[in-house]
């Protein structure tokens, strides 16, 4: 079983490493494959950061990041990333878009192309392969993200806020979509959220972060993902007494951070 690991991990933006604040500080987080944790934090926390890092877009200060004990030095196709911007291609259609990481690599044109159809019919849109971005709405467009990041066959997906830009009913459904995606492809997850709602809804751990430096200040075990996954109906889910009672745990652990930081 692989695991991305973060082992006291401090990172600073400035060129003067030694005297610049650190955005993150002291770091020590696992996601091992098939798990699915989700990050939470005030704006100012640092978790774009974390992920950069876990992606391999920027280097850690100091401290060290690993998959399965070798050194991560940069972005690999172990690691896909799916960021809110769906960042596809506008002059592609949704076929050649999930097909892009496939042509870099060298895949031949018929394989890439069936793939990529097999992979749009994983995530819901079969009769999509000839539209273009611009004929895609909110949430069919972050499909077609989710599936191009699935077409390297990555041992880890590292979503940044996939959802923000969706209106509500559309996250709602999403939510339920990224669940399915996880448990069909077998990944470790790791999500980045404003949101303590989705936050629960997802994760098998939540990892509270606080600022000044970003810092993990809890992390939280939860199953209401899997318990969806098994049949309950997320309406259900969200009524529960041990949703709720979670959700006021979070919610007081975020703003007992604002509460410190106006004193």
């Amino acid at each position: 079983m692989s695991t991305l690991s973060l082992d006291n991990v401090t990172l600073r933006y400035a060129a003067d490493h030694g005297s610049s604040p650190p955005v993150l500080a002291a770091i020590d987080l696992t996601l091992e494959h098939g798990e699915f944790v989700v990050v939470i934090g005030r704006s100012g926390s640092g978790k774009t950061s974390l992920l950069s890092l876990a992606a391999g877009f920027v280097a850690p200060s100091s401290g060290r990041i690993a998959i399965d004990g070798k050194p991560v030095s940069g972005p690999g196709s172990d690691r896909a990333v799916v960021f809110q911007d769906d960042a596809l291609y506008p002059w592609l259609t949704a076929l050649d878009n999930v097909a892009f990481p496939m042509r870099l690599r060298g895949v031949p044109t018929a394989e890439r192309l069936e793939k990529a159809r097999q992979l749009l019919v994983r995530v819901g849109l079969p009769d999509a392969a000839d539209r273009h971005v611009w004929e895609l709405s909110g949430g069919m467009r972050q499909r077609v993200g989710i599936a191009r990041a699935l077409a390297s066959d990555p041992t880890f997906l590292l979503m940044d806020e996939p959802l923000g830009a969706l209106d509500a009913l559309t996250r709602g459904r999403m939510q339920g979509f990224i669940l399915d995606v996880w448990q069909t492809s077998g990944v470790g997850a790791l999500l980045i959220t404003h949101s303590i709602e989705e936050a629960l809804l997802l994760a098998t751990r939540v990892i509270v972060l606080a600022p000044n430096p970003g810092r993990i200040v809890s992390e939280i075990r939860t199953t209401f993902g899997r318990d969806h996954l098994a049949g309950a109906p997320l309406s259900e889910i969200r009524s529960s007494a041990a949703f709720r009672r979670l959700h006021d745990e979070l919610t007081a652990l975020i703003h007992a951070e604002d509460e410190g930081i106006a004193a």
